[in-house]
């Protein structure tokens, strides 16, 4: 990993397998602990559930940088949109500029497919900036997250 943000790292996107499971959750429950933590709703075994009956081994990729697994994202095709369902980059690899390259590749591929991308942010998460920054636009208030869509620059405006 490397120990500056200005050296520009290689992003990989891996399919991830049922083997990397365990890996998946541990990665999700580091990423989102301080936020939930916040909320006081932090429960590593509520974290866990909740993703394994969510989990779908196709829609899901690893984020390798450097050899070393950082994060991953789960998009799933749902009712004429993509729902990024999950993006997560460990704590030690944030700021790096990881999770805006993992989103210009999704923009990529759903500009080629046409189509608009759908995300939910845990309130109080910086991810909400995150994903304002990147061209989300907020949609609607939930009892605990944000939601936010991203039209497709390719859309026809009539």
């Amino acid at each position: 990993m490397p120990a500056s943000s200005d050296q520009k790292t290689a992003v990989v996107l891996c399919a991830a397998s049922n083997s990397d499971l365990e890996d998946l959750v541990a990665i999700r429950i580091e990423a989102m602990r301080e936020s939930l933590e916040r909320l006081g709703r932090f429960d590593p075994n509520r974290a866990r559930e909740r993703f394994l009956s969510g989990f779908d081994v196709n829609s899901t990729r690893r984020i390798v940088v450097s050899g070393d697994l950082v994060g991953f994202v789960v998009i799933k095709n749902h009712q004429g949109e993509l729902l990024l369902d999950h993006l997560y980059v460990i704590p030690g690899a944030q700021g790096l500029g990881i999770g805006s390259e993992v989103l210009t590749r999704i923009f990529r591929e759903a500009d080629e497919i046409g189509r608009p991308i759908k995300v939910g942010a845990l309130k109080e998460s910086a991810s909400n900036r995150f994903y304002t920054r990147h061209g989300f636009v907020f949609v609607e208030s939930g009892e605990f997250d944000n939601y936010y869509v991203r039209a497709n620059s390719n859309a026809v405006s009539p």
